[in-house]
């Protein structure tokens, strides 16, 4: 089934985190880099129009461009995760991006929290286990990954394989 997404880009973090994630996480074999969820799924993208676009465009303008770090392990249970500090700006996009686009909840509605997340590991507790033992094993020794938010893309999938549908750069200070 054809499906989007919203989501940040991190590059940075495939120094940490690339060959744990070729291992651990199947989306990497579908072309999936090193990123943090905003809003998945979303539409069709053959139902994206350039008004969808104008509207995910001018709710993510709200949110200026920023730094963050990757510098502490989460854990969901088949989940292994680098969490971003700070989370607030990833959330309130999220959060904007549900209020502009009620019927597309993140998720699919499965869980009540919005965390921000970089999946390192996903579907399986004991992969899960053994890529946190292991990157915070490298945050200890290298130190948190350090980054820019300075775009999200929408990516999709309808040929088996994510892709650049759009990408929405984001303002140097937010808009009114």
């Amino acid at each position: 089934m054809p499906i989007s997404a919203f989501a940040v880009k991190v590059p940075a973090a495939e120094t940490i985190a690339a060959d744990l994630r070729r291992r651990f996480d199947p989306t990497v074999a579908l072309g999936v880099p090193a990123h943090i969820t905003l809003l998945v799924p979303f539409m069709d993208p053959a139902l994206i129009t350039d008004e969808v676009l104008a509207r995910a465009r001018r709710v993510l303008q709200r949110t200026a461009s920023f730094s963050f770090a990757l510098g502490k392990v989460g854990r969901f249970p088949e989940t292994a995760y680098l969490a971003p500090e700070p989370a607030a700006p990833f959330i309130e996009m999220t959060r904007a991006l549900m209020k502009e686009f009620p019927d597309f909840p993140p998720y699919d509605g499965l869980h009540d929290d919005i965390v921000a997340h970089l999946s390192v590991a996903h579907g399986n507790a004991l992969h899960a286990e053994e890529a946190a033992i292991e990157l915070q094993a490298r945050l200890l020794a290298s130190g948190a990954v350090h980054a820019n938010c300075i775009e999200v893309a929408l990516i999709e999938n309808s040929s088996g394989r994510w892709q650049d549908f759009h990408v929405f750069p984001l303002p140097h200070y937010a808009a009114a």
